[in-house]
């Protein structure tokens, strides 16, 4: 099942690298008690993504920070180094990059997209959601090949 507006996020554990290594994050208490817009990506490195995913939310920060969002998060399917470099070439500073390494927290929100034929796998549909205290207010997901409604510049306007 999809996960909707209204809906409560499921707990579950992502992983971001620290400056001590690989952290453990439990959505229970990272979403609790403020407002975080979380954007998924199929793939770190990959041509929208990195050209215009990403880096629309590291453009849109201080404006999305100034209506009221707390923290930036990026999800993907893939592993905690991974999403740590990305965000590093990408200068990502400000975004939160919080690896789903095997597509877990994507499968228990029901947004999994399989990219089987581009050698990908199971991967996370390209979405952003606005998240209040652990409670989806916002879900804008992409149709598929389309990038138009996850975008930093959506979101902001929905503000």
């Amino acid at each position: 099942m999809t996960i909707t507006v209204g809906d409560k996020l499921p707990s579950a554990t992502l992983v971001k690298v620290t400056p001590d290594g690989p952290d453990q994050v439990a959505t229970d208490s990272f979403f609790a008690g403020r407002t975080v817009a979380l954007f998924a990506v199929p793939g770190a490195f990959t041509p929208t993504c990195s050209a215009k995913h990403l880096p629309g939310f590291v453009e849109k920060r201080e404006e999305l920070n100034a209506k009221g969002v707390d923290e930036i998060a990026c999800t993907s399917v893939n592993d905690a180094f991974v999403m740590a470099a990305w965000g590093k070439s990408s200068d990502a500073d400000g975004i939160t990059m919080l690896a789903d390494g095997n597509g877990d927290f994507a499968e228990a929100i029901g947004l999994t997209m399989d990219g089987s034929k581009f050698g990908m796998g199971k991967r996370s549909q390209r979405y952003t959601m606005l998240v209040e205290d652990g409670v989806v207010k916002q879900l804008h997901v992409e149709e598929p090949g389309e990038f138009k409604v996850s975008s930093a510049e959506y979101l902001l306007g929905e503000l």
